[in-house]
């Protein structure tokens, strides 16, 4: 209080010299009193702080989730909270399995271990302590995440260069999983496409994007566990004859576009569009897989490898070497999956680079400097002296298409990449108008199923199908 005195006088003293300058009307001259007036008003605030024994200090800065950054998921191994807050101390309530799904971010039907529980409530440290990011790794390690024993191989279901893939179950929820086992060589280690696959699905979390659960990494193999799904688009269209519904072909062709442009909003192109590579659920649900092409679009480098995406579904301008691409890349496979679900067949099924370009031009018409400006200086259009075709009507070819789905299968066709209609933009043309303006609305952790509007019909190849009789076919 003497303290406090003393500065009040000196503010008092400082006010009344300023007001004998004023006075004077001269000039106020620095001197040591006006000149730690600000150093004196701010003692008196950091005294008064301390006088109060009621204030609470708390760390302002949090995480999206409520805790502070420190204890967030990006945090160090080693957290130590700089204002040394005082968490409330809950007794010794019991921990339930509840709690530990929603502190680890775990699905609802995570089976814990018989006793984890009960070990955790005896040896682990106050259950409302920040978690850091090493004992979140441990935790996750003792339920069995990251442990090849807690999965068991069931069928094999393909195999690949690098990898096979196993359908399996989990021991953690008696659900069925995907298994893709990638064989590690000890002198080149993981192949890139496996690293980039990782790299790219735990950050990709979507409705319509399969979900990476788990990964296992031993010393011969790199086991990536994802959720099952019953077949891919490819098979899906076998087992109906290749003739579809057409609401049906308009639901999956939606959850296509979804998918992409959740990715090419994150800047991830996904570079393998094909039938094979979307995967499908009984319920209807269609997801993005297989992203050991994929990668992320980075800034300012451009150039990436022509070698990608199936012969089928590449664009021209990837055919004839191009290398500098972005989001487009994806759109001209959309296109392609497109026409062969509303078709049944391949919209360009060439065995070569060239082949496949000569079926392009002789139903899109060969480019001239019109409709594709800079072709004529492409050294490798030159080479191929392609014949002069001209431009067939898409809806002789197409005619399950209506008028909207014949311009939205032409948007995405464009020669120039720059011209073709994006992801989002697509998926709010005309040809959608009958799913309702809700599916539009729906978070992106949420199925477009979960909408009433928006059912399967049955197709009319299909047999034995579950879906319902209805509609237009």
């Amino acid at each position: 209080s003497n303290l406090l005195s003393l500065i009040y006088l000196l503010c008092v003293y400082s006010a009344q010299h300023s007001r004998e300058l004023d006075k004077n009307r001269g000039a106020p001259l620095p001197c040591s009193i006006c000149q730690t007036r600000p150093l004196i008003f701010l003692l008196s605030l950091y005294f008064l702080s301390f006088s109060s024994q009621d204030i609470v200090h708390e760390n302002l800065k949090m995480g999206s989730d409520g805790e502070s950054d420190q204890a967030s998921g990006t945090s160090s191994d080693e957290v130590q909270s700089p204002t040394g807050v005082c968490l409330r101390n809950r007794g010794n309530r019991r921990i339930s399995a509840e709690d530990l799904n929603k502190r680890l971010s775990l699905p609802a039907d995570i089976r814990i271990p018989d006793g984890y529980l009960e070990k955790l409530q005896l040896s682990s440290p106050p259950f409302d302590q920040p978690l850091s990011r090493r004992s979140r790794r441990a935790s996750l390690s003792e339920i069995g995440f990251g442990k090849l024993e807690t999965y068991i191989k069931l069928d094999k279901l393909g195999e690949g260069t690098y990898a096979t893939v196993f359908k399996g179950r989990s021991k953690l929820t008696d659900n069925l999983v995907a298994l893709k086992e990638i064989r590690l060589e000890h002198e080149e280690g993981a192949p890139c496409t496996a690293i980039r696959e990782v790299s790219l699905l735990k950050d990709l979390k979507h409705a319509n994007i399969v979900t990476l659960h788990d990964i296992v990494h031993t010393d011969k193999s790199l086991t990536l566990v994802f959720e099952y799904l019953d077949k891919d688009l490819k098979q899906y269209m076998d087992d109906c004859g290749n003739i579809l519904s057409m609401q049906n072909v308009k639901i999956f062709l939606y959850q296509i576009l979804r998918g992409l442009a959740y990715c090419h909003r994150r800047k991830v192109l996904h570079r393998d569009l094909k039938p094979q590579n979307l995967l499908i659920n009984d319920r209807g649900e269609l997801k993005l897989a297989d992203f050991g092409l994929a990668r992320a679009k980075s800034v300012p480098t451009k150039t990436y490898s022509n070698e990608v995406v199936t012969l089928w579904y590449r664009p021209p301008d990837v055919l004839l070497g191009s290398s500098e691409y972005s989001t487009q890349i994806d759109m001209w496979g959309v296109g392609c999956i497109f026409y062969e679900m509303a078709a049944g067949r391949p919209l360009f099924p060439g065995s070569t680079v060239e082949d496949e370009l000569h079926l392009i031009f002789r139903l899109l018409g060969t480019p001239t400097e019109d409709s594709w400006p800079g072709i004529s200086s492409i050294d490798e259009f030159k080479s191929y002296k392609f014949p002069k075709y001209k431009v067939q009507p898409l809806i002789n070819h197409a005619p399950r298409l209506d008028t909207d789905g014949i311009d939205l299968l032409m948007s995405f066709l464009k020669y120039e990449s720059k011209k073709r209609i994006a992801a989002d933009e697509a998926m709010r043309q005309p040809y959608f108008r009958s799913l309702g303006p809700r599916v539009h609305a729906l978070p992106e952790n949420i199925s477009i199923f979960t909408l009433k509007e928006v059912q399967l019909q049955r197709d009319p190849g299909y047999r034995n199908s579950s879906y319902p009789e209805s509609g237009e076919e």
